[in-house]
């Protein structure tokens, strides 16, 4: 599997309550935090519930 590296880039203020718990599951916390994934089924249907918010790069 391929490895993706995630970054907020936009705030979760004023998002639905499932944008917020979706940026938790990704292990995001802050602003501009950076973490890496496989790039399972799972953790990309994550993403793509929250594009408007992360930038995502193929490592």
């Amino acid at each position: 599997m391929k490895k993706i590296k995630v970054t907020q880039v936009r705030s979760a203020i004023d998002r639905p309550e499932r944008q917020k718990r979706s940026l938790q599951a990704l292990g995001l916390r802050k602003m501009h935090q950076t973490v890496e994934h496989t790039g399972t089924p799972q953790i990309l249907g994550i993403v793509e519930k929250v594009k408007h918010l992360v930038q995502v790069e193929e490592i």
